[in-house]
């Protein structure tokens, strides 16, 4: 029996540009993005803003439909031609957590009317007290206690630890088989990172489910990983196992996000990487591997004897 829950394949999305001057010209946010999750699995997803992290998981949500290549979820094909049926038990079954805690939520609507939302389009409850119980039972899961009180409050009541505490208790509240977390502690305080990235592994471990770590912190994926993906400009740099990516990464991007970590082992010193060349763009991208601009320019050779 197959035991990868989602495989992607060649995958590519490129969004159109509609100006006069760059009219049939796109943005390739993704190329050629082939990687595979398996059951129970957390996989992160590493790299610099436009790297391409968001709009992969974006794809995987079907938020985007791909422009071409293969995306199969639970052995079957995600095409661009879904029903509204289909595309609703999608949604059930992969459910993302935003990076933003606040926009997340209509501030509208109580944390009691966010959290019913998901049972009542989904149809999982059977009348208003079964929708009461399961809300206050997750609320409980994520730490807001008591519940009752949390579900009068609206989310401006809310710190912002407690608004990515109730987004990430919407996520996990219909049992879906695949989380998709979209930076989720970014906009926290440090005080509040690591009680959440713990709870999210024990609700992990709680539900039984997928899940992708989206980060630009490799300190952040190897504590939350399985394994690691590292992208860059729209391509996989590199990717295996968490340990192996942080102690024995083989790509020079890899070893430049590390070298901009904070080390306490030395002192938080750390002999940076030096790099030259130009940013690629991304309408106009370089051939082969895109971070070669950068790595092989004749200014600054620090990582050029590494192997692309």
């Amino acid at each position: 029996m197959n035991d990868n829950i989602l495989v992607l394949e060649a995958v590519n999305k490129h969004f159109p540009l509609n100006s006069f001057r760059m009219r049939g010209k796109v943005v390739h946010a993704m190329d050629d993005v082939s990687f595979s999750l398996r059951r129970g699995e957390v996989l992160a997803i590493v790299g610099e803003s436009g790297s391409g992290k968001t709009t992969t998981a974006n794809v995987i949500s079907r938020i985007y439909k791909q422009t071409s290549g293969r995306v199969a979820f639970e052995g079957r094909e995600l095409s661009g031609n879904m029903s509204r049926k289909e595309e609703l038990k999608h949604h059930k079954r992969v459910q993302m957590i935003f990076q933003d805690p606040f926009g997340a939520l209509n501030p509208t609507r109580t944390v009691g009317g966010i959290m019913e939302r998901p049972f009542i389009i989904h149809k999982i409850a059977k009348d208003k007290r079964s929708v009461a119980e399961k809300v206050y039972n997750i609320l409980i899961q994520v730490g807001l206690e008591p519940p009752e009180q949390f579900t009068r409050k609206f989310p401006h009541e809310l710190s912002g630890g407690q608004r990515q505490r109730v987004n990430i208790a919407r996520a996990f509240s219909i049992e879906p088989d695949l989380i998709l977390a979209d930076e989720p502690t970014s906009m926290l305080d440090v005080s509040n990172r690591m009680s959440i990235m713990n709870m999210m592994l024990n609700l992990k471990e709680r539900h039984g489910v997928s899940f992708i770590y989206i980060t630009h912190d490799l300190a952040g994926a190897r504590y939350m990983s399985d394994r690691i993906i590292v992208m860059y400009a729209g391509m996989i740099m590199e990717i295996g196992p968490a340990e192996e990516i942080i102690n024995s990464s083989f790509h020079p991007y890899t070893k430049l996000l590390k070298s901009a970590a904070p080390a306490p082992e030395t002192g938080l010193k750390r002999k940076p990487l030096i790099t030259g060349g130009d940013i690629p763009s991304l309408i106009d991208p370089p051939s082969g591997c895109r971070f070669h601009p950068r790595s092989h320019s004749p200014e600054k050779v620090a990582l050029s004897r590494y192997p692309l």
